[in-house]
């Protein structure tokens, strides 16, 4: 059957795409905010519920694991029930698990309700792409993902500014509670507005009349392998990575789900996912482009703020305004992307990621002294890029790509994305980690009488501290001074290479992109 967005209309008839592309985006929005926003308002939920940070953490790692393993069904789920149906469940669940986290009375009641959220959320991104894929025609496709990309990007942004003012000046619960109207609102506005497709209709009744054929070996395979390895990496850098017997077999588990799942798969006829997607040169560019993306996405959302906090003593919600600007930056740069469609999409990719690039380049220059527009500027720099990137390859994804595999498509490309921020994340915060042993070790070395530069040093900081105190020796405090301004270069030296990895990543994309073949407009290319 050809997609109606193909041949130049749309699937849901005289239904205005405009006000679809709103409304998916706003629900859209509600999802990927959650990602982000309950990682600052984990300290809060530890003293709320009486638990420790460690045991708080898992709220995240409970959503992320979550919305990985549904994800996977999501394109069967959405064929066998109908797009529209299947996104209005996801926002009902959405919504009432929401209120529940937002209710929950002690940890094991939040994180249950937790799961079910994270399986709403997985569920409703990749569904939301395909809706709009349909909506649109070709021509007009990156327009309507310029909305739809305003809320995966703009999202995990404001998540980390809306969760900490939450957080300081209200209560965590209501990080959770804020979802229920919007959902409810979502809701009612989807069901009247989004007409249910005929031709999907006659689709469906013809899928159903044959048996709902599900992949459940595929999908139990794929959900361990996902499940697992989101596991791995959420903890990891928290568990001491593979010195830890929890870690090593959940990395087991992960390895082999996957070595079980590739082969299994290939020799389906009707296989949960179509691993042959990937080995097209087109959209497996696009799914790599896609998790490098994610990866700069939620890293820099993640570090930026806790830098501030841990490095500067901002406070949580200054910490979120300081990347705030780049959030308005990029709302600005999506409607401006979304009607750049004559330009090819690798030209736009490849001048997304220069700016990232220059954005993390630009993190370089930090010092002790630096201050709020310091890095308020670099996030507007990155605000520039991401729309650049993100806008043309998830049209590029599509190009060529058949209607019955669309579902697919989009699940894929998230997942691509959810991943990638993971991986993002992890390498982060393990290259924080052993980045500031390394750089303390070898400024230790430069300690001692025999060096100049430190017997000054020491005198000025044992002169100061005459002036503070009447009495006592001062030479021990003066030592605990040199060794705190010793720690935080060895932290900021920490975060500035960090930010040299996530440069090399955006610099990666370049020729990724590059190697994009040319978008046939108006029409559909076939799949190479």
């Amino acid at each position: 059957m050809a997609d109606a967005a193909d041949s130049g209309s749309s699937e849901y008839g005289s239904a205005n795409p405009w006000l679809i592309a709103v409304l998916v985006s706003v629900a859209t929005f509600m999802e990927v905010l959650d990602t982000t926003i309950a990682n600052v308002a984990l300290r809060y939920i530890a003293g709320g519920l009486a638990v420790s940070s460690d045991e708080a953490s898992w709220v995240v790692t409970t959503y992320l694991v979550a919305n990985s393993i549904v994800l996977a069904a999501s394109g069967w789920l959405a064929q066998m029930f109908g797009r529209r149906n299947f996104f209005l469940a996801c926002i009902a669940l959405f919504t009432v698990s929401s209120f529940l986290c937002g209710i929950a009375w002690n940890l094991q009641a939040l994180l249950i309700f937790r799961v079910m959220q994270g399986l709403a959320g997985g569920g409703m991104t990749p569904v939301a792409q395909s809706i709009l894929a349909a909506a649109f025609p070709p021509a007009k496709r990156g327009q309507g993902f310029a909305l739809y990309g305003i809320a995966v990007v703009v999202a995990p942004v404001v998540g980390p500014t809306l969760g900490g003012w939450l957080s300081d000046n209200w209560s965590w619960h209501w990080c959770f509670l804020m979802n229920v109207p919007v959902g409810i609102i979502s809701l009612a506005l989807i069901f009247f507005i989004i007409p249910s497709s005929p031709e999907r209709r006659a689709a469906r009744r013809a899928m159903w009349s044959n048996g709902p054929r599900f992949d459940l070996i595929g999908f139990l395979l794929v959900a361990t392998f996902l499940g697992a390895l989101e596991v791995v990496l959420d903890r990891g850098q928290i568990d001491d990575w593979f010195n830890s017997p929890f870690i090593v077999a959940f990395a087991a588990l992960s390895a082999i789900a996957l070595l079980l799942f590739i082969p299994w798969e290939l020799t389906r006829e009707e296989p949960l996912i179509d691993l042959k997607m990937l080995t097209g040169r087109q959209f497996g560019t696009c799914f790599v482009i896609m998790l490098v993306t994610g990866a700069l996405l939620i890293a820099t959302t993640q570090v930026l703020p806790q830098l501030l906090q841990e490095r500067y003593n901002y406070t949580a919600t200054w910490a979120g305004l300081a990347i705030s600007p780049g959030g308005m930056v990029t709302m600005c740069m999506m409607v401006v992307v979304g009607r750049l469609g004559f330009v090819q999409p690798r030209y736009l990719i490849t001048a997304g990621a220069c700016i990232a690039a220059v954005a993390m380049i630009d993190l370089w220059r930090m010092t002790p002294d630096v201050d709020f527009w310091f890095f308020a500027w670099s996030r507007v720099i990155l605000g520039v890029g991401l729309p650049l990137i993100f806008i043309p390859i998830t049209a590029a994804s599509y190009d060529g790509i058949p209607a019955s595999r669309t579902d697919q498509a989009s699940a894929l490309i998230n997942l691509a994305r959810n991943f990638g921020g993971s991986i993002g994340v992890s390498l982060s915060q393990t290259m924080l980690a052993q980045r500031e042993q390394f750089h303390q070790s070898r400024l230790i070395e430069h300690i001692g009488t025999w060096n100049p530069v430190y017997n000054d040093t020491l005198a000025r900081v044992q002169d100061y501290l005459k002036t503070r105190s009447a009495t006592g020796s001062v030479s021990g405090s003066s030592v605990a001074v040199i060794g705190q301004i010793l720690q935080g270069q060895a932290v900021l030296l920490a975060y500035i290479d960090v930010f040299v990895m996530l440069a090399v990543l955006a610099g990666l994309m370049i020729p990724l992109a590059l190697s994009l073949r040319t978008v046939t407009r108006g029409g559909s290319a076939p799949v190479h």
